[in-house]
Protein backbone atom coordinates (compact mmCIF):
# COMPACT_ATOMS: atom_id res chain seq x y z
CA UNK A 1 0.00 0.00 0.00
CA UNK A 2 0.86 3.99 -0.68
CA UNK A 3 1.28 6.11 2.00
CA UNK A 4 0.63 9.57 0.90
CA UNK A 5 -0.22 12.59 2.99
CA UNK A 6 -2.22 15.65 3.56
CA UNK A 7 -2.03 18.61 5.44
CA UNK A 8 -3.34 22.09 5.55
CA UNK A 9 -0.17 24.37 4.65
CA UNK A 10 -0.62 28.02 5.96
CA UNK A 11 2.02 31.27 6.32
CA UNK A 12 2.51 29.92 9.75
CA UNK A 13 3.28 25.97 8.67
CA UNK A 14 6.48 23.83 7.60
CA UNK A 15 7.19 24.99 4.06
CA UNK A 16 5.58 23.09 0.90
CA UNK A 17 9.75 22.76 -0.48
CA UNK A 18 10.47 22.12 2.92
CA UNK A 19 7.82 19.16 3.10
CA UNK A 20 7.64 17.98 -0.03
CA UNK A 21 11.60 16.84 -0.21
CA UNK A 22 11.46 15.19 3.37
CA UNK A 23 8.37 12.93 1.82
CA UNK A 24 10.36 12.09 -1.29
CA UNK A 25 13.40 11.47 0.95
CA UNK A 26 11.23 9.30 3.40
CA UNK A 27 9.59 7.35 0.88
CA UNK A 28 6.19 8.70 1.46
CA UNK A 29 4.10 8.38 -1.94
CA UNK A 30 2.66 11.74 -2.11
CA UNK A 31 1.22 14.89 -1.04
CA UNK A 32 -2.35 16.46 -0.74
CA UNK A 33 -3.67 19.61 -0.20
CA UNK A 34 -7.34 20.93 0.46
CA UNK A 35 -8.83 24.23 -0.61
CA UNK A 36 -10.52 26.68 1.29
CA UNK A 37 -10.61 30.12 -0.20
CA UNK A 38 -11.46 32.23 2.47
CA UNK A 39 -13.66 31.49 5.52
CA UNK A 40 -16.27 34.11 6.20
CA UNK A 41 -16.12 35.05 9.72
CA UNK A 42 -19.85 35.30 9.77
CA UNK A 43 -20.35 32.27 8.69
CA UNK A 44 -23.54 30.13 9.89
CA UNK A 45 -23.19 26.62 8.36
CA UNK A 46 -21.77 24.05 10.74
CA UNK A 47 -18.37 22.29 9.78
CA UNK A 48 -18.77 18.58 9.27
CA UNK A 49 -15.30 18.11 11.04
CA UNK A 50 -17.19 19.70 14.69
CA UNK A 51 -16.62 23.53 16.28
CA UNK A 52 -14.56 25.57 16.48
CA UNK A 53 -13.31 25.89 12.83
CA UNK A 54 -9.27 25.40 13.19
CA UNK A 55 -7.75 28.68 12.54
CA UNK A 56 -5.99 26.81 9.44
CA UNK A 57 -8.82 26.58 7.67
CA UNK A 58 -9.15 30.72 7.09
CA UNK A 59 -5.06 30.65 6.59
CA UNK A 60 -4.50 27.66 3.78
CA UNK A 61 -2.16 28.28 0.97
CA UNK A 62 -3.79 28.31 -2.25
CA UNK A 63 -3.30 24.50 -3.19
CA UNK A 64 -2.01 24.67 -7.31
CA UNK A 65 0.68 27.47 -5.90
CA UNK A 66 1.43 25.41 -3.39
CA UNK A 67 2.23 22.03 -4.64
CA UNK A 68 3.85 23.59 -7.67
CA UNK A 69 6.54 24.40 -5.22
CA UNK A 70 6.34 20.59 -4.26
CA UNK A 71 6.40 19.43 -7.57
CA UNK A 72 9.57 21.54 -8.36
CA UNK A 73 12.12 20.15 -6.21
CA UNK A 74 10.73 16.46 -6.27
CA UNK A 75 10.50 13.61 -9.21
CA UNK A 76 8.44 10.81 -7.80
CA UNK A 77 5.68 12.00 -5.38
CA UNK A 78 2.54 12.26 -6.03
CA UNK A 79 0.38 15.76 -5.68
CA UNK A 80 -3.28 16.22 -5.32
CA UNK A 81 -5.80 18.52 -4.47
CA UNK A 82 -8.07 17.12 -1.22
CA UNK A 83 -10.32 18.90 -2.49
CA UNK A 84 -10.40 21.59 -5.31
CA UNK A 85 -14.03 23.24 -4.49
CA UNK A 86 -14.26 22.96 -8.57
CA UNK A 87 -17.78 24.91 -8.07
CA UNK A 88 -16.17 27.91 -6.81
CA UNK A 89 -13.53 28.68 -10.45
CA UNK A 90 -13.94 29.82 -13.32
CA UNK A 91 -13.44 26.42 -15.60
CA UNK A 92 -11.28 27.83 -18.18
CA UNK A 93 -8.74 28.74 -15.97
CA UNK A 94 -8.78 25.79 -13.71
CA UNK A 95 -8.36 23.97 -16.82
CA UNK A 96 -5.51 25.69 -17.39
CA UNK A 97 -4.04 25.70 -13.75
CA UNK A 98 -4.75 21.73 -13.66
CA UNK A 99 -3.50 20.72 -17.11
CA UNK A 100 -0.22 22.98 -16.37
CA UNK A 101 0.63 21.34 -13.45
CA UNK A 102 0.05 18.11 -14.65
CA UNK A 103 2.79 18.60 -17.51
CA UNK A 104 4.96 20.51 -15.81
CA UNK A 105 5.17 17.41 -13.13
CA UNK A 106 5.25 14.72 -15.30
CA UNK A 107 1.77 13.25 -15.00
CA UNK A 108 1.83 13.67 -10.97
CA UNK A 109 -1.49 15.56 -10.93
CA UNK A 110 -4.48 14.14 -9.28
CA UNK A 111 -7.24 15.79 -9.39
CA UNK A 112 -9.61 15.32 -5.93
CA UNK A 113 -13.04 17.34 -6.29
CA UNK A 114 -15.06 17.99 -4.40
CA UNK A 115 -18.42 19.81 -3.29
CA UNK A 116 -17.75 21.72 -0.17
CA UNK A 117 -19.85 21.72 3.11
CA UNK A 118 -19.08 25.90 3.60
CA UNK A 119 -22.38 27.26 2.35
CA UNK A 120 -21.31 31.22 2.82
CA UNK A 121 -18.03 30.88 1.46
CA UNK A 122 -19.58 29.33 -2.29
CA UNK A 123 -22.36 31.93 -1.85
CA UNK A 124 -19.23 34.62 -2.50
CA UNK A 125 -18.32 32.98 -5.35
CA UNK A 126 -21.97 33.28 -6.96
CA UNK A 127 -22.88 29.35 -6.20
CA UNK A 128 -26.14 28.59 -5.59
CA UNK A 129 -25.78 25.38 -2.99
CA UNK A 130 -28.71 23.41 -4.32
CA UNK A 131 -27.16 23.10 -7.63
CA UNK A 132 -23.96 22.91 -6.89
CA UNK A 133 -23.03 19.10 -7.56
CA UNK A 134 -24.74 19.97 -11.69
CA UNK A 135 -22.24 22.70 -11.22
CA UNK A 136 -19.68 20.75 -10.69
CA UNK A 137 -20.58 18.08 -13.60
CA UNK A 138 -21.07 20.37 -16.27
CA UNK A 139 -17.55 22.22 -15.01
CA UNK A 140 -15.96 18.72 -15.74
CA UNK A 141 -17.01 18.23 -18.71
CA UNK A 142 -16.24 22.09 -20.05
CA UNK A 143 -12.75 21.44 -18.84
CA UNK A 144 -12.50 17.72 -20.51
CA UNK A 145 -13.28 19.50 -23.78
CA UNK A 146 -10.47 21.97 -23.46
CA UNK A 147 -7.99 18.99 -22.54
CA UNK A 148 -9.02 17.30 -25.97
CA UNK A 149 -6.38 16.85 -28.42
CA UNK A 150 -8.42 18.41 -30.63
CA UNK A 151 -10.39 21.63 -30.70
CA UNK A 152 -13.71 20.72 -28.72
CA UNK A 153 -16.74 22.82 -28.21
CA UNK A 154 -18.96 22.05 -24.96
CA UNK A 155 -22.47 23.69 -24.28
CA UNK A 156 -23.34 22.55 -20.93
CA UNK A 157 -26.57 23.68 -18.92
CA UNK A 158 -24.22 26.70 -16.58
CA UNK A 159 -21.41 27.13 -19.22
CA UNK A 160 -19.90 27.00 -22.86
CA UNK A 161 -16.65 27.33 -24.65
CA UNK A 162 -16.17 27.39 -28.35
CA UNK A 163 -13.56 24.88 -29.78
CA UNK A 164 -10.21 26.22 -28.77
CA UNK A 165 -6.78 25.86 -29.11
CA UNK A 166 -5.36 25.16 -25.28
CA UNK A 167 -2.37 23.66 -24.78
CA UNK A 168 -0.52 22.40 -22.32
CA UNK A 169 -2.30 19.01 -22.13
CA UNK A 170 -2.43 17.21 -19.14
CA UNK A 171 -0.32 13.84 -19.41
CA UNK A 172 -2.78 11.20 -18.59
CA UNK A 173 -3.54 9.29 -21.31
CA UNK A 174 -7.43 9.36 -22.33
CA UNK A 175 -9.30 6.46 -20.32
CA UNK A 176 -12.52 5.05 -21.09
CA UNK A 177 -15.11 7.01 -23.18
CA UNK A 178 -18.70 8.21 -21.36
CA UNK A 179 -21.08 10.38 -23.16
CA UNK A 180 -19.19 12.66 -25.74
CA UNK A 181 -16.02 12.90 -24.73
CA UNK A 182 -13.60 10.29 -23.24
CA UNK A 183 -12.17 10.55 -19.79
CA UNK A 184 -8.96 12.49 -20.52
CA UNK A 185 -7.06 14.31 -18.21
CA UNK A 186 -5.86 13.32 -14.50
CA UNK A 187 -6.71 10.74 -12.26
CA UNK A 188 -9.59 12.12 -10.31
CA UNK A 189 -11.43 11.40 -7.78
CA UNK A 190 -14.43 12.75 -5.91
CA UNK A 191 -14.97 13.41 -1.81
CA UNK A 192 -17.71 13.14 -0.04
CA UNK A 193 -19.83 11.00 1.83
CA UNK A 194 -21.33 7.42 0.74
CA UNK A 195 -24.87 7.70 -0.83
CA UNK A 196 -26.57 7.29 -4.29
CA UNK A 197 -25.87 10.87 -5.85
CA UNK A 198 -21.76 10.77 -5.26
CA UNK A 199 -22.02 7.09 -6.36
CA UNK A 200 -23.68 7.96 -9.66
CA UNK A 201 -21.48 10.95 -10.04
CA UNK A 202 -18.31 8.60 -9.85
CA UNK A 203 -19.27 6.01 -11.99
CA UNK A 204 -20.21 9.33 -14.55
CA UNK A 205 -17.32 11.38 -14.55
CA UNK A 206 -14.47 10.02 -11.88
CA UNK A 207 -12.06 7.46 -11.86
CA UNK A 208 -12.67 6.86 -7.76
CA UNK A 209 -13.66 7.95 -4.73
CA UNK A 210 -11.63 10.09 -1.82
CA UNK A 211 -13.55 9.12 1.48
CA UNK A 212 -12.60 10.86 4.69
CA UNK A 213 -10.80 8.61 6.99
CA UNK A 214 -12.45 5.08 5.63
CA UNK A 215 -14.96 3.69 8.27
CA UNK A 216 -17.57 2.23 7.21
CA UNK A 217 -15.84 1.06 3.57
CA UNK A 218 -16.65 -2.80 3.80
CA UNK A 219 -20.59 -1.94 3.75
CA UNK A 220 -19.92 0.93 1.08
CA UNK A 221 -17.71 -0.56 -1.55
CA UNK A 222 -19.68 -3.18 -2.65
CA UNK A 223 -22.97 -0.67 -3.68
CA UNK A 224 -19.93 1.85 -5.13
CA UNK A 225 -18.77 -1.37 -7.49
CA UNK A 226 -22.63 -2.45 -8.25
CA UNK A 227 -23.08 1.29 -9.40
CA UNK A 228 -20.04 1.38 -11.42
CA UNK A 229 -20.75 -2.16 -13.41
CA UNK A 230 -24.40 -0.43 -13.80
CA UNK A 231 -23.15 2.31 -15.24
CA UNK A 232 -21.15 0.33 -18.02
CA UNK A 233 -17.65 0.57 -16.12
CA UNK A 234 -15.41 -1.42 -16.60
CA UNK A 235 -12.12 -2.21 -13.80
CA UNK A 236 -12.61 -1.22 -10.71
CA UNK A 237 -13.15 2.53 -8.87
CA UNK A 238 -10.13 3.63 -7.14
CA UNK A 239 -10.47 4.39 -3.45
CA UNK A 240 -7.99 5.98 -2.13
CA UNK A 241 -9.22 6.97 1.94
CA UNK A 242 -8.36 10.62 3.08
CA UNK A 243 -6.94 12.04 5.93
CA UNK A 244 -6.43 8.49 7.77
CA UNK A 245 -5.38 8.97 11.35
CA UNK A 246 -2.93 5.40 11.07
CA UNK A 247 -2.47 2.42 13.12
CA UNK A 248 -0.92 -1.23 11.72
CA UNK A 249 -5.10 -2.07 12.18
CA UNK A 250 -6.02 0.07 10.49
CA UNK A 251 -4.25 0.21 7.56
CA UNK A 252 -3.88 -3.82 7.42
CA UNK A 253 -7.81 -3.60 7.33
CA UNK A 254 -7.75 -1.38 4.17
CA UNK A 255 -5.16 -3.40 2.87
CA UNK A 256 -7.75 -6.69 3.00
CA UNK A 257 -10.16 -4.65 1.07
CA UNK A 258 -7.78 -3.94 -1.58
CA UNK A 259 -6.80 -0.25 -0.75
CA UNK A 260 -3.55 0.54 -2.52
CA UNK A 261 -3.28 4.15 -1.42
CA UNK A 262 -4.30 5.71 2.02
CA UNK A 263 -3.68 9.09 2.76
CA UNK A 264 -2.83 9.66 6.23
CA UNK A 265 -3.30 13.34 8.08
CA UNK A 266 -0.26 15.61 9.26
CA UNK A 267 -0.95 18.21 12.04
CA UNK A 268 -0.65 21.64 10.52
CA UNK A 269 2.32 22.66 12.64
CA UNK A 270 5.17 23.70 11.82
CA UNK A 271 8.55 22.24 10.80
CA UNK A 272 9.18 20.44 14.15
CA UNK A 273 5.92 18.92 14.58
CA UNK A 274 5.55 17.98 11.40
CA UNK A 275 8.48 16.52 11.03
CA UNK A 276 8.30 14.67 14.41
CA UNK A 277 4.78 13.39 13.05
CA UNK A 278 6.63 11.75 9.61
CA UNK A 279 9.16 9.94 11.96
CA UNK A 280 5.88 8.37 13.90
CA UNK A 281 4.57 7.26 10.23
CA UNK A 282 7.46 6.05 8.82
CA UNK A 283 6.75 2.37 10.66
CA UNK A 284 3.79 2.45 7.97
CA UNK A 285 5.54 2.77 4.87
Amino acid sequence: MRIATTIFLTDETISPVRLARELEQRGFAGLYLPQHTHIPASRDTPAPMGEPLPPEYGRAYDPFVALAQAAAVTHRIGIGTGVCLVAQHDPIVLAKQVASLDHLSGGRFTFGVGFGWNVEEAADHGVEWRSRRRLVRDRMALMRALWAEEPTAYVGEFGAVRASWAHPKPVQAPRERKGDLPLIGPRTLLGGGAGPRLFAAIAEYADGWMPVGGKGLREDLPELRRVWREAGRHGEPEVVPYAVHPSAGKLAHLADMGIEETVVGLPSGDEAEVLRALDAHAEFL
